[in-house]
């Protein structure tokens, strides 16, 4: 069995449940019936611009996927951010990350991003590529601060409307910004995944 797997079978058991200064309640595995909002806040905050490609019956199929984690932030009962990472044998790729405007700036998507990325660090996965619009200067940032560096410059990579930068990160290295507080993991029973935050400032 591939080890990501054999970890995501203990992690859909579970949610983790701490606090941040937007009343962010909880983060945990996408649920079936969370395909339709987490598609919406695609088309809406990612493909804007372009067909929608991850309609609700994609996201539903990644929700089931055995090499995927589809990860949801929730606040005050709604959905405020998601992402979605696909795990191969010796790379991730992030798919998908969004953060519902209201809740920008308050840690979520950092939360997402790394819970994910510890992820495949159980697996043994150390290096992951995402990319991003060439002409999101807000999104290139964040994920600079993440850790993140532009690889490759990809010329027309969204339906030939606008092009991409493909970016990536070797997880055995620390983040670029080291004001970043790190959060700490801890390992108990099936691979399931608790989580200790420590003093958060604000971000995407």
């Amino acid at each position: 069995m591939h080890p990501v797997s054999s970890f995501q079978t203990g992690v859909r058991r579970h949610a983790i449940r701490f606090t941040l200064p937007v009343s962010f309640e909880l983060l945990r595995l996408a649920r079936p019936k969370d395909a339709a909002a987490i598609a919406s806040l695609s088309r809406d905050f990612i493909e804007y611009g372009l067909q929608w490609r991850w309609t609700p019956a994609r996201v539903a199929a990644s929700i089931h996927a055995s090499n995927v984690n589809v990860l949801v932030a929730r606040v005050h009962g709604n959905i405020a951010g998601f992402a979605i990472m696909r795990y191969g044998d010796d790379i991730a790729h992030l798919d998908l990350l969004a953060v519902a405007p209201p809740y920008r700036r308050a840690g979520v998507g950092r939360q997402l991003l790394e819970w994910l990325e510890e992820c495949a660090v159980v697996a043994g996965i150390f290096n992951v590529t995402l990319e991003v619009r060439a002409g999101n200067e807000g999104a290139q940032f964040f994920y600079k601060r993440m850790g993140y560096r532009t690889l490759l410059h990809l010329p027309g990579y969204y339906q030939g409307v606008e092009a991409a930068l493909r970016m990536g990160r070797d997880l055995s290295r620390r983040p670029a910004d080291h004001r970043i507080q790190r959060i700490q993991y801890n390992l108990s029973g099936f691979g399931v995944l608790h989580v200790a935050v420590k003093s958060l400032s604000p971000d995407p």
